[in-house]
């Protein structure tokens, strides 16, 4: 642009004295450097590149469970896929179950600390002083020649030395075996372990991270072999699973993938009941009945059964089992898949679990998939477990159940789907667009609480849909701000992972969605990503790119303050001027608390037009405006967060009109900004975010009145 030494000197004031109060406009500076250099990988336009790999693992295991000791034995054998271009020399494998072995990290750099007044649960859990002899015991690591391989254990991280470097392209083989005694839940607090029924003497078993399991290795950061300290969750690969699963026989096991043995493993009538729901999209069809349960809760078998699964490009493998259990499903239609929806539980989580759980798991498969992509496997099954959610492939665990008394309120069933929806919903992120856990939280769990919400405003408008609005992010401001930790921070530092990598990230994309690119583009910038990334490894530079290029909407100020940064969105109402015409044709009455200036129109002087010929119609402007009331807002950012403004206008009629001005307001001025808006009627009150839709967390300055 080429500007005349007039025109440039007074635009170039006007940026000065409008900027110097702060010498940069900060937040709309582009990340830059900040994000990874493009690359054949990963392309600027953030979907993968055309050279783009990820590996892949397949794992076929035995495992059996011990119920009158709780132990677990299994042995695997895993076939690596060398997808990298990269020659491996060895292998990294997770052990998860490590993080409880004595001496772990977690426990060592805790910090406790003493109540004046403590329970005896609260004070076991606190310096570890339980009897529990936790983390893997391997027995033997060989590869298929039964050759011992060279290893060694790093707390929860295990390398395997390769007798020959693996080659871009090869394939290689090897096996596991190992034990690990299973814990108390309500002692010890994990992902898996068993829950104890002191009335009937029986457990139910919530098996996750039970199997040693490869690390991820990618074009971003080679291994990813970060210790597992307990907060931050899994990175893995992609794989197939045939898994046989033998414990006590009056067991009923459900897992990730499908039964391969049903004839074996289930009654007659039972399987009937298995076909029949199939067929049936209405309702559930209960497949194991409560009294069933009730009746091998009695009569404890001594015997066993192998329960057998099978599981196609997925990235883990759970189980539970229990003699206790409920089971029921339900088909599920949709656009492209017809899937299985199921509930499993003890029946101290009726009726609450028969009324609701079911519908929950279908819910939240055709929410999701219509806001991503169609749930792609074959199963989605929650099952209850007291005081837990957690999600695997195909199967979660979760709280919720009713008073002894069998009763239950709308605060049980608001939990019960808070839970399933949510634990369901992982699925798709992070275990198909699959991000990494231990690095980004906020990636799989604020896009999941997002899209929990979501299911829930259009499922069930009478729960609670605060959690993950930006209105709840106002109280971890308010009451924790010196404390809170961005969202872009890692799981295993961050004080409330609450705030961080749930609630914000979710906030963030309630504002993008609702306030800033609207319901219609957010959702197809949203589809695109899921689907570009869909059984990929996606990173947070590639969620950033893809909104961008796929919206044609500059995020880069967005991201920065939402997820780099904590500052809140405070803005404040400074000062509203009321202006008039000298000759106005309006007059301002006596009730009127705020009184007008008055300002003239002049005529347009002619060094104004510079070369143009054609001229304003001075008066007929003048006219024009002589009916006009004319505003001049102060806006002042008190939070430090740049936010677009949402504003409502209410005039002395009562009538209002809304508008919303984006955030590229503050670019000059991050501090303060004046604008000017005009209308036909007189201005009774200014109101700034009206209905909480970009998380101001002080309102008390949200409202002008001017009488």
């Amino acid at each position: 642009m080429i500007f005349s030494r007039g025109v440039y000197i007074v635009l170039f004031s006007f940026i000065f004295f409008t900027t110097k109060a702060q010498q940069w406009p900060a937040s709309f500076e582009q990340l830059g450097s900040k994000l990874p250099t493009p690359n054949t990988y990963r392309t600027g336009s953030g979907a993968p590149g055309e050279a783009y790999w990820r590996q892949k693992v397949d794992y076929k295991i035995k495992v059996s469970i011990d119920d009158e000791k709780q132990v677990l034995t299994g042995t695997e054998t895993i076939v690596y896929h060398n997808n990298s271009p990269d020659v491996l020399t060895y292998l990294w494998v997770q052990l998860d179950q490590n993080v409880r072995k004595e001496g772990n990290i977690k426990d060592v750099t805790n910090i406790t600390g003493i109540a004046p007044q403590m329970s005896t649960k609260k004070i076991v859990r606190e310096l570890g002083a339980y009897d529990y002899d936790g983390g893997f015991k391997i027995h033997q690591v060989t590869d298929n020649t039964e050759a011992d391989l060279s290893y060694f254990i790093n707390r929860t991280m295990m390398r395997i030395d390769l007798p020959v470097p693996l080659k871009s392209g090869e394939v290689y083989s090897f096996k596991m075996s190992w034990s690990y005694n299973l814990y108390d839940r309500m002692i010890i607090n994990g992902r898996g372990g068993y829950e104890y029924f002191p009335e009937d003497k029986n457990y139910a078993y919530t098996v996750a991270q039970w199997y040693p399991r490869l690390c991820v290795y990618d074009d971003y950061e080679g291994w990813q072999n970060k210790q597992f300290i307990g907060d931050g969750e899994f990175a893995l690969e992609f794989g197939d699973f045939d898994v046989e699963i033998t414990v006590p026989a009056d067991h009923i096991v459900s897992a990730t993938g499908e039964l391969q043995n049903a004839t074996q493993v289930l009654s007659a009538e039972q399987q009937k009941r298995w076909t029949l729901a199939k067929k049936t999209f209405d309702k559930p069809v209960i497949i194991a009945s409560q009294e069933e349960a009730e009746a091998r809760e009695k009569n404890k078998s001594s015997e066993t059964k192998s329960w057998h699964f099978k599981a196609q490009n997925v990235r883990d493998f759970a189980f539970a089992t229990s003699r206790k259990y409920i089971w029921e499903a339900q088909a599920v239609k949709l656009p492209t898949n017809t899937v299985m929806a199921m509930s499993v539980y003890p029946k101290e989580a009726n009726p609450l679990w028969a009324n609701e759980a079911t519908k929950a798991v279908k819910n939240a498969l055709e929410v999701y998939s219509s806001r991503t992509f169609d749930y792609p496997y074959p199963v989605a099954i929650a099952v209850n477990a007291a005081n837990q959610g957690m999600e695997y492939p195909m199967i979660c665990f979760n709280g919720s159940r009713p008073n002894k008394n069998g009763k239950y309120s709308q605060r049980h069933v608001s939990d019960l789907v808070d839970v399933v929806v949510h634990e369901v919903g992982h699925n798709y992120f992070p275990m198909i667009v699959n991000s990494d856990e231990r690095m980004y939280g906020w990636m799989d769990e604020g896009l999941n609480t997002f899209l929990e919400l979501e299911t829930k405003r259009e499922r069930y408008p009478d729960l609670d849909t605060i959690w993950g609005s930006p209105k709840s992010m106002t109280v971890y401001h308010i009451r924790f701000d010196q404390w809170l930790d961005a969202p872009m921070t890692n799981p295993d530092i961050t004080n409330f992972s609450g705030y961080s990598d749930y609630g914000q990230a979710s906030a963030a994309m309630n504002v993008l969605r609702n306030v800033i690119m609207g319901k219609e583009l957010f959702d197809k910038s949203f589809k695109t990503y899921a689907n570009l990334w869909k059984f990929k490894r996606p990173k947070p530079a590639d969620f950033f790119r893809v909104m961008e290029d796929a919206s044609a909407i500059d995020l880069d100020w967005f991201w920065k303050g939402w997820f780099y940064h904590t500052a809140p969105v405070d803005v404040a109402i400074e000062e509203v001027k009321w202006y008039l015409l000298r000759d106005s044709s309006i007059q301002p009455k006596a009730k009127y608390g705020v009184q007008p200036n008055y300002f003239s129109l002049d005529e347009t002087p002619d060094f104004a037009y510079r070369e143009f010929r054609n001229l304003i119609d001075d008066d007929k402007i003048r006219s024009d405006f002589r009916s006009k009331s004319f505003y001049e807002i102060t806006f002042k950012n008190a939070g430090g967060l740049v936010s677009p403004l949402v504003l409502q206008f209410t005039f002395d009629d009562n009538t209002t009109i809304s508008e919303t001005i984006p955030a590229e307001i503050w670019r000059y001025n991050e501090s303060k900004v004046t604008k000017v808006f005009y209308f036909d009627k007189v201005l009774k009150s200014v109101a700034l975010d009206p209905h909480d839709l970009t998380g101001d967390i002080d309102t008390r300055n949200n409202v002008f009145r001017m009488y």
